[in-house]
């Protein structure tokens, strides 16, 4: 018999709330976390929203400003959801150090992109890069401290020595994916036998200059910055790109036994996880989905469920026009029929696109939807597209049994990657 695996934590640091509890009370009121960009001066940029996390503090968990100084902005994120989702599991004293891990999607840091910006602008000299004042440039520029900061694992370390979890710790950055599939393989370690406790999730901050160019020039972000709150319209005919976000989302994930003998609150059940490459471009999804279906079907065959089974999905859903019209192509191919009576949402329409930390978000939104039976909105769903010809829970949330879900998550490089989750 395999070995069960539970979510007994959740927390949650986002532009749309600073807990589960908040994240979903503005979901249900169909709020928007996108505003102008305040994190750098966007005046000259072609997009000039993000969905930033405001009025946040990683005071407000408890550990002191001044320490967490130098840490990267994400880390931050992830030390406050990380505090949220261990305190809420209850599970310190009662898993042995050694047998409690981690394991984290984050993003590479970006503490020290000024300094970076100075160096080069030292170092070009008649529009040539002179490599020698580069390198002075640097050992002039570079704080050490904030270097070790663009390292992605940190996070995962820094989480690990809060809660001394000593048991496999590690970190994947596969784009838009990371996330999700930290959860899936902290289940197969969970499953494997190798822990009894897991601390999975993600965090990410891409809202600076270096990030904001490379989505523009890729002509993946929203140019909407007249209508912030309306920009992120995934499944409308007239979407035009995703709004940047960030943040971090954590889960508490637990060997059933382990939790059940402690009484543990039980959020839900990692029944499936599925995962796959396209094989194609770095920037496009196959055209025909082929990675995503695949995905869809092999985590249904990992829970051991059928179409049927499915009461709610939270699509990658990004807002782009690639990404939507494939991804509902790939819905209906692994589905069949029924993918036309499953409810389907994208929830970034509200919390922007947290990058690496938005598969665990959504999962946490997705077991909010089981506990709740409602099935979150799109919004800003206003003109149907005809290759986008699902049901896309449009505008409001709408009361609906769900005891099992699905949760797509998509990244640069072809990375695919779906959860399946239940009501235990």
């Amino acid at each position: 018999m395999r070995t069960r695996v539970v979510v007994t934590g959740m927390g949650c640091v986002t532009p749309l709330g600073h807990s589960p509890t908040e994240l979903w009370g503005n979901l249900m009121a169909c709020k928007s976390g996108v505003g102008p960009t305040t994190l750098f001066d966007a005046s000259n940029f072609p997009t000039r929203i993000a969905a930033e996390v405001r009025d946040w503090s990683v005071a407000s968990v408890g550990e002191d400003p001044a320490e967490w100084e130098k840490r990267g902005r994400h880390t931050r994120f992830a030390a406050g959801a990380a505090k949220q989702a261990v305190v809420d599991s209850g599970v310190i004293g009662s898993v042995t150090p050694t047998r409690f891990g981690v394991y984290l999607g984050a993003g590479e840091g970006q503490q020290d992109f000024d300094s970076f910006s100075r160096m080069m602008v030292t170092a070009l000299e008649g529009g040539q890069l002179d490599l020698a004042k580069f390198v002075q440039a640097g050992l002039d520029e570079l704080d050490p401290q904030l270097e070790l900061e663009q390292e992605p694992n940190m996070p995962a370390g820094y989480v690990a020595a809060m809660f001394n979890a000593q048991g496999p710790n590690c970190n994947c950055l596969t784009a838009c994916a990371a996330s999700s599939q930290a959860i899936g393989e902290a289940t197969e370690i969970i499953r494997r036998g190798e822990a009894d406790v897991m601390l999975s999730g993600g965090a990410h901050s891409m809202i600076h200059p270096f990030g904001v160019t490379g989505f523009n020039l890729l002509t993946a972000l929203s140019e909407r910055n007249d209508e912030p709150t309306r920009a992120s319209r995934p499944f409308d005919m007239h979407r035009d790109g995703f709004v940047l976000g960030e943040g971090a989302a954590m889960l508490v994930l637990e060997e059933y036994e382990h939790a059940r003998k402690r009484g543990a609150q039980i959020y839900g059940e990692i029944l499936g996880y599925g995962t796959t490459a396209d094989a194609f471009r770095i920037t496009d999804t196959h055209p025909e989905g082929r990675g995503a279906t695949t995905c869809l079907k092999m985590a249904l065959a990992d829970a051991g469920k059928n179409p049927t089974d499915l009461h709610y999905i939270n699509a990658h859903g990004t807002s782009t026009s690639v990404n939507d019209k494939v991804e509902s192509l790939a819905i209906k191919q692994a589905l069949g029929e029924v993918a036309y009576k499953i409810p389907v949402s994208s929830t970034k329409s509200m919390t922007g696109h947290l990058i690496a930390a938005a598969g665990a978000t959504e999962l946490i939104i997705s077991l909010l939807a089981i506990r709740h039976n409602i099935a979150p909105p799109t919004i800003n769903y206003e003109t149907p597209d005809p290759e986008c010809d699902l049901d896309y829970v449009p505008n409001a949330p709408r009361d609906t049994k769900i005891t099992t879900i699905a949760s797509n998550s998509f990244g640069f490089g072809g990375q695919n990657i779906t959860l399946v989750a239940g009501k235990l």
